[in-house]
Parts: structure tokens; C-alpha cells; sequence
């Protein structure tokens, strides 16, 4: 559905004015417009793009025709593919120029998780903690990288202040800043009716605040990737200058075609819908150069040891090497062990939701495999019975309903769709148990 330019705020308008000149009319046209849809694909099974228009800054991502009833296709239940802004896409393009794929890399304000998993999907050899403060969006965030299927990441619910005490850990830190919005004009009508010059002067203040209370945890050398979805310059521009004068930054220019239509004013990069397809966005990629602002150390506690010694069967559920990782409630997950004491950090210190591949829980002798091991890439599918599913079958599985099970021994069985993992049943003999997590239920079809 459109929306009225006079809907938008006239004080906003007159900024962009400022801002836009000539191009003022277009620009206002084009965010009232309906939004573009695009998609960013996984490598666990092909997903048919052949007919698709490519986001030219980001491998695998295209854009749609039009957005389809996403709920109603298995292949995004099992993260075959991630819903994401195009624009936001061109993290790729920043990290790929500017970390190593081997770094070990801080998404501070990850939820809900695009951003997250294209650096994870990027970070081949590296690892990825991503962090959101809002708890609720902090399970969002963890169910989206499970589903995602890497080994690679951590899920933690800490401040900026907090991981900022993990001094010069991370080679590289994503800070897409919480903003006043005006890049979401189009698609969230709360973002116009909540905008304001002082809510705009707030969010900037707050954004070098994020960024003073994280700046220790960057290596010297390391890369910031700051990032809005807003257009006015005091969050954007004018943060940049300040991360440059006060921290001693320097700005690190990208390799951007002109045929990308990306506009830049200086530091930084900006997506504006009247000559990109996708929505408002800002992005700037700057290099510590500097040393510490305020030294921070964190205060060590032993790590919980299990109840139980580690079940040496579990190495064989996955297919890659890795060191395992005992969790509260007999949870154990395995990891690349090059990560181990930052991971024993994590979970001695901070608040972690989610880490590496959670393989099973304890239970006595019993072990329960878990959902972020059926939707893993390193599973080892060749350990486990698998049923095939219609996909009237898989939504119903994905609904929670209770499935018949044909040829089946009594056993905990994967779930699948065209190839692609889903979860787990178990198998009792006269009935089975279906083992989809209650909070990733489809609630309606």
C-alpha cells in the first residue's frame, strides 16, 4: 500500500531539502512507495534463482517480484534462505574489502539477524559473537543463527559497556546503530509518527555512546562497520567526523561502482531509494588507530563444569572437528576449539543465549539431540533416520501437530523437506513426539 507524502513530518521534508536539493521530489516520491523485497541465499540446498534480478554488492541475494507469504514456505523454516533489506546487503561488500575471513568479529546490535548471518556465512574460519540487549529480540536473534546452520557463532545478551570489558578481543566490530528510522519510512508507519528533531539528537548522542562503551574490545587495526537506516547527517556523518576526531578513527574508503547509484558525501556510503533498490541506509567502515580509552578488565569466575563427562558419541554427530563446551542445564555444545577460552569467557562472565552448535542435552544416559543440531550444516545426516515430508506435511510439522510415522524404528528422527533438515521427532513405537521448538511454532497458516 502507498502512503501520502503529507504524512511525512514537514520538518523532516525541509532536511532532506537541505540535504537533496533538485532531487528532493523523487527522493519524497520513492519512500512512499511499496518497499522492494529480496532475499539472501543459503548453500544447504539450491534455492531456484534463475529468474531473479541479483543485488549487484552481495553474492547469492536477489531481489523478488513481489513478496510471497514467506510462513507458508518450509525452505525458510530451515534457513535455505534470509528475508533481508538489500540495502543492509552491503555489509558484504565492507567486509569483504576490509576482515579476513579468519577474523573474529563483534555484531553488537544484531537482532534480528541479517547482518549476523551474512558476516557469520562470510566468516568461513572466523567466528561471530552477536549481541542484542533487548532480550526478547535476543531469542529472535538466536533462532535466526540456528537456522541458519553455521558452528561458528555465540548469542549474547550483554550492554555495550559490558563487551566492551573484553579488551582488544575483536578484529572487527558491526555497530548498526538504533536510529531514528527515517530509512523505514516506507515500510513502518511507527517510524514516521515516532519521528522528531529531538529523537533524532538523542539517537545520535546515544550511537557515540554505544561506541565509546565498545570501542576497547577492538583490536588496534581492527575495523568499526557503522551503520543506520536513517538519512539527517547528525547521526550519520557528522558521528563519523566525531569518531574521527575524538577516537582518532581513520575512515577506509570501498571500492564502489558507480553503477551501483551508492551515494557518498564524504566519510561514509548512503543507499537513497530513488537511485537504489532497497531501503534508506548509511554505512562507513573506520580503523582503529589509537590505543585504549579507559582500560576495563573482566572480573574472572571459574566456568560451571558439567554434571557428566562429555559423551564422545557426539563427536560423530557432526562432520568437522570440534571442542566440546559444557552449558548450564547439561546443554553440550561443540565449537572450533581456537575459540575456546573467548567462548569459557562468555559463559563464565557474560550472558550467553546460544553458542557453537548446541548438539544435545543430558539426561542421565539419555541424550537429546537439539534443534540447532537438525538445522546444522555440519550435521552428520548419515547417523540419523530421516523422513521426507509433503509440504503440507511439513507445515503441519512445523506447526507442532503430532505426525504418523510409517517404516520408522523407535529412534529420534530428522524431519526433512526437498533435502533441507527441519527438526526432530521421536519415534516411540506406537506414537511419536513432535520435538519442534514451542517459540518457532507456526502460530497461523
Amino acid at each position: 500500500m502507498q502512503h501520502s507524502v503529507n504524512k511525512l513530518p514537514a520538518t523532516f521534508c525541509a532536511e532532506m531539502q537541505a540535504l537533496l536539493g533538485a532531487e528532493t521530489s523523487e527522493f519524497l516520491h520513492a519512500i512512499m512507495q511499496e518497499p522492494v523485497v529480496s532475499i539472501r541465499c543459503n548453500d544447504k540446498v539450491p534455492v531456484p534463482t534463475q529468474d531473479l534480478q541479483p543485488v549487484a554488492w552481495c553474492p547469492d541475494a536477489y531481489y523478488l517480484p513481489q513478496r510471497p507469504v514467506f510462513t507458508l514456505d518450509p525452505h525458510f523454516h530451515g534457513g535455505a534462505y534470509y528475508v533481508q533489506e538489500a540495502s543492509s546487503m552491503f555489509l558484504y561488500q565492507a567486509l569483504s574489502e576490509t576482515v579476513s575471513s579468519q577474523a573474529c568479529v563483534l555484531d553488537l546490535c544484531a537482532a534480528p539477524g541479517g547482518k549476523s548471518t551474512l558476516a557469520a556465512h562470510y566468516l568461513k574460519e572466523g567466528f561471530l559473537v552477536a549481541n542484542e540487549v533487548v532480550r526478547s529480540r535476543a531469542y529472535i536473534l538466536a533462532e535466526n543463527l540456528q537456522k541458519w546452520g553455521v558452528p561458528n557463532v555465540a548469542v549474547t545478551n550483554n550492554y555495550p559497556a559490558d563487551l566492551g570489558r573484553l579488551t582488544a578481543q575483536f578484529d572487527a566490530i558491526l555497530v548498526d546503530a538504533p536510529c531514528s528510522g527515517e530509512g523505514m519510512f516506507r515500510k513502518d508507519e511507527g517510524a514516521i509518527t515516532e519521528w522528531s528533531p529531538e529523537n533524532v539528537a538523542m539517537c545520535a548522542q546515544r550511537q557515540r555512546e554505544i561506541i565509546s562503551d565498545v570501542w576497547d574490545a577492538l583490536k588496534q587495526g581492527g575495523v568499526l562497520i557503522y551503520s543506520t537506516c536513517t538519512y539527517n547527517t547528525a547521526e550519520n556523518e557528522d558521528n563519523v567526523r566525531w569518531m574521527q576526531e575524538e577516537l582518532g578513527a581513520e575512515y577506509v574508503p570501498l571500492n564502489v561502482p558507480s553503477e551501483w547509484n551508492i551515494t557518498t558525501w564524504g566519510a561514509g556510503y548512503r543507499f537513497l531509494p530513488h537511485k537504489t533498490q532497497g531501503e534508506g541506509l548509511f554505512m562507513a567502515v573506520l580503523r582503529k588507530t589509537d590505543g585504549l580509552l579507559s582500560p576495563k578488565k573482566v572480573k574472572a569466575k571459574s566456568v560451571q563444569k558439567s554434571a557428566f563427562p562429555f559423551p564422545d558419541e557426539l563427536r560423530r554427530w557432526i562432520t568437522c572437528e570440534a571442542t566440546p563446551l559444557a552449558l548450564p542445564d547439561n546443554l553440550w555444545c561443540l565449537t572450533d576449539g581456537t575459540y575456546t577460552p573467548l567462548l569459557q569467557q562468555l559463559v563464565a562472565n557474560f550472558r550467553p543465549m546460544y553458542i557453537g552448535v548446541q548438539v544435545a542435552q543430558q539426561k542421565g544416559r539419555s541424550l537429546i539431540p537439539q534443534p540447532s543440531l537438525a538445522l546444522s550444516k555440519v550435521l552428520n545426516t548419515s547417523l540419523f533416520q530421516e523422513v521426507h515430508l509433503a509440504k503440507d506435511e511439513a507445515l503441519n510439522y512445523l506447526r507442532g501437530e503430532a505426525l504418523s510415522l510409517q517404516d520408522v524404528q523407535p529412534a529420534y528422527v530428522l524431519m526433512t523437506y526437498e533435502g533441507l533438515p527441519l527438526g526432530w521427532m521421536k519415534h516411540l513405537g506406537n506414537r511419536a513426539n513432535n520435538l519442534y521448538p514451542n517459540e518457532w511454532r507456526i502460530r497461523h497458516l
